[in-house]
């Protein structure tokens, strides 16, 4: 997918920066996410995709720098707003991140809490986002009984429950074997193609950035060191570059 410059990005961050004392880890990050695009963003540990998860879904404040989500910049909403807005991202955690003590019902129906008009149906939402990921019949099954694989979906289901517009995946395919990542792997884009969703998709897996992305940015030094398709970025004869197709 090629960025269009007479469309509106449904995600803009535009020259962010965040220091923790004299470790500046964003020197001025930008990058653009358009509708229905899977943009896979890479960078090496502690090059700073956590810390920009975080100020894009406020659980973190950049020290300067404008975050816009579907056209409106985050820093000037009310905390009701935010939190409005905030249904329209989903977000796959690292590792699934799933409450050990709540079943698989409890986990999707978290968080539909804060929201009584999705609450109203949880029955249905839930039972939707679970045949979406394939699990219908683990509805009443703990944590502890499910296997890696299907805990990543469980979570992918919660992350969808909601219908937003924007999904983050932290590390999607981290801790699973070759075949259960592929498994997941289509499951994401099954998902983008049943929900037109946008996907921002933080990965160490080359296979993955491979197989998913419209668009690749590398995040390297603290900005965005270059972008471009899989194949521009394999073809690229720059060290930095070539450092993560090896």
């Amino acid at each position: 997918m090629k960025k269009q410059q007479n469309i509106v990005p449904i995600l803009k961050i535009k020259d962010l920066k965040k220091s923790f004392g004299d470790n500046h880890v964003l020197n001025g990050f930008s990058m653009d996410l358009y509708d229905a695009e899977n943009l896979v963003l890479m960078g090496k540990s502690g090059s700073g995709k956590s810390v920009m998860i975080k100020c894009v879904v406020g659980l973190m404040q950049a020290d300067s720098g404008t975050i816009e989500i579907m056209g409106k910049d985050i820093t000037s909403l009310s905390h009701k707003e935010f939190n409005n807005l905030r249904t329209q991202i989903g977000f796959l955690f690292q590792g699934s991140a799933l409450y050990d003590s709540m079943t698989v019902r409890e986990n999707l129906e978290f968080p539909l809490r804060k929201f009584p008009e999705y609450a109203k149906k949880s029955e249905q939402l839930v039972l939707e986002a679970l045949e979406s990921v394939g699990l219908k019949n683990a509805i009443d099954l703990m944590p502890e009984e499910l296997s890696g694989g299907m805990k990543r979906r469980i979570a992918l289901a919660r992350a969808i429950i909601l219908r937003p517009k924007i999904i983050i995946y932290d590390e999607p395919t981290t801790g699973l074997d070759p075949i259960t990542s592929k498994e997941i792997i289509e499951l994401m884009k099954g998902i983008q193609q049943k929900f037109k969703t946008s996907s921002l998709i933080i990965t160490h897996d080359m296979d993955c950035a491979r197989v998913i992305s419209n668009r690749m940015i590398l995040l390297i030094d603290g900005i965005n060191y270059i972008q471009g398709t899989y194949k521009e970025l394999a073809a690229s004869k720059d060290k930095k570059v070539q450092e993560f197709f090896k």
